[in-house]
């Protein structure tokens, strides 16, 4: 597991000619559903994309995916905010889900590159339009997924003066 967590990374770039099938995003969704989730409420949904006018009306739509005009695929992670049990805590959520299929991605050989859409009201309302999501579920995140076509180095690094250690 640890090397994927190294190699892994944001990749804005993919070989458009090369699909990704729906059992691969299966696996990922699969991965994102073993998530934890607080008090096991599992407030996410997901929508798969391949359709390649959608996949490019995604970048016209989010000014930070672009790389949906090269990307085979999209998941945008949708959400049901909960009212009693775990109020509140549906970002967490879905971040842990979101982090699961990147690291799917990458232990399957794809790529990947996370595009939040929550919590800008204006975005999570065209997406909402454009892809039948109904209230109380609102867009959280778009995942664009295909082949890489770069490599681009690591940007992420140990650092321990962030630690506090108590004793």
């Amino acid at each position: 597991m640890i090397k994927a967590i190294k190699t892994r990374r944001s990749i804005r770039k993919y070989k458009a000619d090369k699909p990704v099938t729906k059992e691969q995003l299966n696996e990922l969704i699969h991965a994102a559903m073993l998530a934890p989730s607080a008090c096991n409420t599992r407030p996410w949904q997901f929508i798969a994309v391949t359709n390649r006018k959608k996949l490019d009306e995604i970048a016209d739509i989010h000014q930070w995916a672009q790389m949906c005009r090269t990307a085979a695929a999209a998941i945008i992670v949708t959400v049901t905010p909960q009212k009693e049990i775990a109020e509140g805590f549906y970002p967490q959520d879905c971040g842990a889900a979101v982090q699961n299929i990147l690291l799917q991605a990458e232990d399957m050989g794809l790529a990947a590159c996370w595009c939040g859409i929550y919590p800008k009201p204006q975005m999570m309302a065209v997406f909402a339009e454009k892809f039948g999501v109904k209230e109380p579920v609102i867009p959280f995140c778009v995942i664009a997924v295909g082949v890489p076509d770069e490599n681009p180095e690591s940007r992420g690094f140990f650092e321990e003066s962030k630690i506090t250690y108590i004793e």
